[in-house]
């Protein structure tokens, strides 16, 4: 049965160590956190400090060393269909063209990836007309929305995205940041979004988890007042948060 409450994903005192980590010490340790349904979470934190253990575990591509992750109600220990990664590198594959890169994953959930559903996918995300063409005739951000297309196309309850924007250029970012959120409220997505970028932390996430020490636990978890509304980089909230969040991180080092 479906769980009813309040929280769609629940994270409950999770620990990890890599078993080639000779030091015996866990990447994460005792992290707790929920994420209610069509919710947005940003997590951020100092390199190498288990942001992206975190997001593969979730994923179900990892086994928690200690804890649980549930998500409505029921454990997560496998990849399921409804939970789409992004990773930074974009995973296309160069050989085959932007529309066999977006049907891919349905493919290979044996799922029926309708030609016209593709189509729709790439006029919403801005790369009608591209379908015929390679990954490197893209640009970054053309890449990008390929990658988001074929997370799309499974219709999943839950968006993971490691970095996505972090090899693209300020302008191109900005933009991807908005069509990110776009989607968004289009959709109704619930969505994790790990970043290094602290503004794009604050631009993205309902709320911010910062990661902090090392082993690395929760050190804040900050609701962003200005999330959803217009224009939020303009806003004094905006910059008082991103101070914030700065501050932390600096202090950590």
């Amino acid at each position: 049965m479906e769980n009813t409450s309040h929280n769609f994903l629940e994270v409950s005192s999770v620990s990890h160590t890599y078993a080639e980590d000779d030091t015996g010490k866990p990447v994460l340790d005792d992290v707790s956190f929920d994420l209610p349904r069509g919710d947005t979470l940003a997590v951020i934190g100092p390199s190498g400090c288990g942001k992206t253990t975190l997001i593969l575990m979730i994923a179900g591509l990892i086994r928690p060393g200690r804890g649980d992750i549930n998500l409505k109600g029921q454990p997560i220990t496998a990849p399921r269909r409804e939970t789409a990664l992004v990773l930074q590198d974009y995973g296309l594959f160069p050989w085959k063209t932007v529309r066999k890169n977006i049907a891919l994953g349905a493919k290979i959930q044996n799922t029926p990836a309708d030609p016209g559903t593709i189509m729709e996918l790439e006029e919403e995300l801005g790369i009608a007309g591209l379908g015929h063409l390679y990954p490197q005739q893209l640009s970054g951000g053309q890449r990008q929305r390929v990658a988001l297309a074929r997370a799309l196309l499974l219709r999943p309850e839950l968006l993971l995205l490691d970095e996505p924007f972090a090899a693209l250029d300020a302008l191109t970012r900005e933009r991807l940041q908005q069509a990110l959120l776009d989607l968004y409220r289009r959709r109704n997505l619930s969505y994790i979004i790990v970043t290094h970028n602290i503004e794009e932390a604050v631009m993205l996430g309902r709320r911010v988890l910062v990661f902090g020490g090392h082993p690395a636990k929760i050190k804040a978890l900050m609701d962003i007042p200005t999330f959803g509304l217009e224009d939020p980089r303009s806003r004094e909230e905006f910059f008082a948060a991103s101070v914030s969040l700065r501050k932390m991180l600096e202090d950590d080092r």
